[in-house]
C-alpha cells in the first residue's frame, strides 16, 4: 500500500487538468527510458481518452470507488488520482508493469502533483482480480486486452463483485479492437456504448450490471483434459503414462486450454532430456498454464520442480494445473520477471518456449532475458532445452549467454536446441 507523501515547501497548481499534464510528462516505459524509436511510450492516446472521458466520475468519486485495470507505466492510475479519486486500487497483470508503475510513483514530486491541495491519496496496487480489488468499486478504467477470453474473465468479475451502478470505462486502439468486445461486455453489462475515435483510439463505456452476470459461476479458469500423444508420453516416468493431463487456463494466458504448437514440439525431444538421476531440480521458464512445469513433476518424481511466470495469470494457471495432475505440492510456483529472482547455479535443467509478443506488438526483449538468466540458473552441465520459431536465429544468443548450443530439431516452423551451461 502507497500514500502520498508530506507536503513539502514546493508550490503546486490545484488545477487538475495543469497537474495532469505534467505528471503524464514526467512518467517513463521503464525500464526503456522513452528514448527508443522502436521502444513503448509511458502516455498514448488510449491512455488520455480514458482520463478525459472518465473525469467527470473521477471528480465527484468518494473512497473506495476507483479500480484500474491493466495499466502499464501508471498514466491510468496516477491520471485517474490526479483528477480527482481520493484512492485507486490498481492492478496489472503482469510483475513488469507493476515495477515500472512503482518505478513512476517513486520520481521526484510526482505524488506531490497528483495529491495537489489535498491531505493525501492513497494507491493500492494488487495482483489479483477478485472481491478485494473491485468490492465497491463504481469506477473502473481498464486498457483493453488482447484477448477476449481476458476481457470476459475482467468483464464477469466486476459484474460479480462492483457496486451494481459500476461505470466501466474500456479503452484501446481502434485497430486492435471487434464489435466482439462490445459483446463480450453486453454479456455483463446491460448498456454499452463507444465513444468517438480520437487519435486512432475509442472507449467502451459499459453500465447496468446485469442480474444473472451478478450471480453467476466465474466461467475461468476453464479446464480442459488433453491426450496429445507428446504430452502423455513426455510426463510418463519409468515406462508408465497418465492417461490424460489436465490443463487449467485463466483468461489470460496464452494458447487457453489447449497444447500449443511450440510446446508440442519441444515435448517430441523429451526421450533426448537428462535421464532422470541427473535432474535433481528443473524449471518451467515462462511457464503459462503449467503444462510443462506439470510434465517435469511427473516425468521426474523425485525432482523439486519450479515454475516462473510474469503474469499473474499464469500464475495462477500454473497454479492450478498442476494441482488438477496431482502434483501441486511439487511444484513451486513464482511471479518474477523472465527469470530474474532465481537462485544462481540451481538447476539441473530449464524447459522454455519464449514469448515473441509483448501484447500486440513483436518483441523479442523478454526471450533474451530469459537466455540470460537461464545462463546464470543453471548448474555447470545443466541444460536449457529452448523451442522457437526458427525465423528468430536465437542459437548465438544461446551460446553466448548459457554455453555451447546444438541443434536437436527442426520443422516447417520451429526449431529446438539444447544449451548446456560451461
Amino acid at each position: 500500500m502507497h500514500h502520498s507523501p508530506a507536503p513539502d515547501d514546493t508550490p503546486v497548481t490545484s488545477d487538475p487538468t495543469s497537474r495532469l499534464a505534467t505528471v503524464l510528462a514526467s512518467l517513463t516505459p521503464w525500464p526503456d527510458d522513452g528514448s527508443r524509436a522502436d521502444g513503448p511510450v509511458a502516455v498514448d492516446a488510449t491512455d488520455r481518452l480514458l482520463l478525459d472521458e472518465a473525469a467527470p466520475l473521477l471528480a465527484e468519486a468518494g473512497p473506495g470507488d476507483v479500480v484500474v485495470l491493466g495499466d502499464r507505466f501508471g498514466a491510468l492510475t496516477l491520471g485517474a488520482a490526479t483528477l480527482g479519486a481520493p484512492d485507486v486500487r490498481s492492478c496489472t497483470d503482469t510483475v513488469t508493469a507493476e515495477a515500472a508503475l512503482e518505478r513512476n510513483m517513486a520520481g521526484a514530486g510526482v505524488l506531490d502533483l497528483v495529491r495537489g491541495d489535498r491531505p493525501s491519496v492513497e494507491i493500492d496496487l494488487r495482483d489479483r482480480v477478485d472481491e478485494h480489488l473491485l468490492g465497491g468499486a463504481r469506477v473502473v478504467l481498464l486498457q483493453l486486452p488482447p484477448s477476449l477470453a481476458e476481457l470476459t474473465e475482467i468483464a464477469e468479475a466486476i459484474a460479480r463483485h462492483a457496486a451494481e451502478d459500476v461505470t466501466v470505462l474500456a479503452g484501446g486502439r481502434v485497430k486492435h479492437m471487434s464489435r466482439s468486445m462490445n459483446d463480450v461486455l453486453a454479456a455483463s453489462f446491460a448498456d454499452v456504448r463507444a465513444s468517438l475515435a480520437r487519435q486512432k483510439s475509442r472507449v467502451l463505456v459499459a453500465s447496468g450490471v446485469r442480474p444473472e452476470a451478478r450471480d453467476a459461476e466465474p466461467s475461468f479458469p476453464v479446464r480442459a483434459v488433453l491426450r496429445d500423444a507428446e504430452l502423455l508420453t513426455a510426463a510418463s516416468a519409468a515406462g508408465s503414462a497418465p492417461d490424460g493431463i489436465t490443463v487449467a487456463a485463466h483468461g489470460g494466458t496464452f494458447a487457453g486450454p489447449s497444447l500449443d504448437l511450440g510446446t508440442r514440439f519441444l515435448l517430441t525431444t523429451a526421450a533426448k532430456w537428462p535421464a532422470a538421476d541427473r535432474v535433481n531440480d528443473a524449471l518451467d521458464l515462462g511457464s503459462g498454464t503449467g503444462l510443462l512445469a506439470t510434465v517435469l513433476a511427473l516425468r521426474y518424481p523425485e525432482a523439486r520442480v519450479l515454475a516462473t511466470d510474469r503474469s499473474a495469470a499464469a500464475v495462477a494457471s500454473t497454479k492450478a494445473t498442476a494441482a488438477a495432475n496431482g502434483v501441486g505440492e511439487r511444484v513451486a510456483v513464482l511471479r518474477d520477471d523472465a527469470g530474474e529472482d532465481l537462485e544462481p547455479a540451481s538447476l539441473d535443467l530449464i524447459l522454455l518456449n519464449p514469448p515473441f509478443h509483448d501484447r500486440a506488438a513483436v518483441r523479442t526483449d523478454a526471450a533474451h532475458r530469459m537466455f540470460r538468466a537461464a545462463g546464470r540458473a543453471l548448474r555447470q552441465g545443466g541444460e536449457l532445452w529452448c523451442v522457437f520459431n526458427t525465423a528468430l536465429h536465437y542459437r548465438q544468443a544461446l551460446t553466448r549467454d548459457v554455453g555451447p548450443t546444438v541443434h536437436i530439431e527442426q520443422n516447417p516452423k520451429f526449431t529446438v536446441t539444447r544449451s548446456r551451461r560451461r
